[in-house]
């Protein structure tokens, strides 16, 4: 119930004004507010009916709220959900080899091999590695570790779905992972290169905090879109 209450509220307020501040639902607190590469914008909150170390997300774009996650200590895929499909998939957790920030941090790798499973029964593999690169970056102030990453995710008759491979960014302060640039193809042969990387970082009582208007590369998204339709 409390995943049903929160995505309904957050859907819903996203759709009573983009351009006002995001409000986390009752009992939880937005903590920052991340604009990043891509034309995106993250609220990063925690809530106080979820287990300790528990953090959640809500990306906005320009559209308005695109998606949501809840993440562990561990920033395993809890569980995350597309407010505007309703398609929604979980961690199941019995699986071979879960993610572990820990491990990542203490030996400068982790593997993983994890199952999900979505709210249409459809189960999901994702078989991967992080690896710390040993190189740090400030930006906006905060300290990240750059990582290096592979991620092939696999239906349950073992075909491959989709390959993603490339650099992230991590948060020992904040026990997160951050977006970067990455290349995925899938199963029809598509293949795109991203870059979600953070820019800027905005804390309680700091300008942008809140703020559901992403700011970078927008212009550059609606001039690709408009060459689309050309």
């Amino acid at each position: 119930m409390l995943r049903i209450t929160l995505s309904l509220a957050l859907a819903l307020a996203a759709t009573a004004g983009q351009a006002a501040n995001f409000v986390p639902p009752s009992g939880c607190q937005l903590q920052a507010t991340v604009q990043n590469r891509g034309c995106s914008v993250s609220q990063y909150y925690i809530c106080k009916a979820d287990p300790v170390g528990d953090q959640r997300s809500a990306i906005f774009g320009k559209d308005g709220l695109r998606h949501l996650s809840r993440i562990d200590a561990e920033t395993r895929w809890v569980e995350s959900s597309d407010p505007n499909t309703g398609l929604a998939d979980f961690l199941v957790e019995r699986s071979k080899d879960h993610a572990s920030f820990r491990t990542l941090l203490e030996t400068g790798e982790d593997s993983f091999d994890f199952w999900t499973e979505s709210n249409t029964g459809e189960r999901l593999r994702h078989v991967g590695r992080d690896v710390l690169t040993g190189e740090k970056v400030e930006i906006d102030g905060q300290p990240l570790e750059v990582t290096r990453f592979q991620l092939k995710t696999y239906d349950a008759n073992g075909e491959l779905l989709i390959e993603r491979s490339g650099q992230q960014f991590i948060s020992r302060k904040m026990g997160r992972f951050y977006g970067g640039i990455e290349t995925q193809s899938d199963w029809t042969g598509q293949r795109q290169e991203t870059n979600d990387s953070p820019v800027t970082f905005a804390f309680p009582g700091e300008p942008g905090f809140g703020d559901t208007e992403p700011q970078y590369d927008c212009d550059q998204l609606l001039t690709q879109l408009l060459h689309e339709r050309a």
